[in-house]
């Protein structure tokens, strides 16, 4: 399916249907989600775009952006690093998480048509097969396109919107953080909110929402150090 091979998709320099500036955004993004860009590793805009064979406008308007949504730390003398993820400042990720995953999930057991609840279905069955494989870019994509899909459920463009800068970070996160342990574990939880919004039963999809973010929450801050490590 489209959704499936769109969660897989690494974005290119060059296509025509987007600006040039997105598509540096893009490109960049994914190299920091998928770890070709470490945490700590310094980004030289003039040396980014002799690579991508584009002027430094691009590349600076595309670090702008990654600094506002987390991916990007610029520091007066350093310039442009990769963000280091730390447990207290993703303690306010998941606190807004909690909240909007379950609201999403409610509404998404009130307001999916059937269309809907196959793409899930098919993200779901997807998931499972990365999961079995043991591919864990797969795995990362996967599993953040199936709670954007339930957002998208929800029907609520103002939700969806909020949302949307999140998913990069969530598949960044679960990249550097979830262990092979924790996908099966991911799967039958994804499998419950399935299950439960198919069925129309918006108290239970809130319920197992909010309970699937406070168990990775309490996983991965566990994971994370607490401060930057001392030079």
């Amino acid at each position: 399916m489209e959704d499936i091979a769109a969660a897989r998709r690494r974005p290119s320099i060059g296509a025509a249907d987007r600006s040039l500036r997105d598509q540096v955004y893009e490109e960049l993004r994914e190299r920091i989600i998928e770890g070709d860009l470490e945490p700590g590793r310094r980004l030289v805009e003039r040396e980014i775009a002799a690579e991508l064979e584009v002027s430094r406008v691009p590349v600076r308007e595309a670090v702008q952006r990654l600094e506002v949504e987390g991916f990007l730390t610029v520091h007066a003398r350093r310039g442009a690093v990769v963000t280091r993820l730390l447990a207290p400042d993703l303690a306010h990720f998941f606190d807004v998480r909690e909240s909007l995953e379950a609201l999403a999930a409610g509404l998404a057991a009130e307001r999916a048509d059937a269309a809907g609840l196959a793409r899930l279905g098919e993200l779901l069955s997807a998931a499972h097969r990365a999961t079995a494989a043991n591919d864990a870019r797969d795995i990362a994509a996967l599993n953040a396109a199936f709670h954007a899909e339930i957002v998208a459920l929800s029907g609520n463009p103002m939700l969806v919107g909020i949302m949307e800068p999140l998913n990069g970070r969530l598949r960044w996160l679960f990249r550097l953080t979830a262990g092979p342990d924790d996908h099966p574990v991911m799967c039958r939880e994804h499998e419950a909110m399935y299950a439960a919004i198919r069925s129309g039963d918006a108290a239970e999809a809130r319920r197992l929402a909010h309970e699937h973010v406070v168990a990775t929450r309490a996983a991965t801050l566990t994971t994370l150090p607490a401060a930057e490590p001392s030079a």
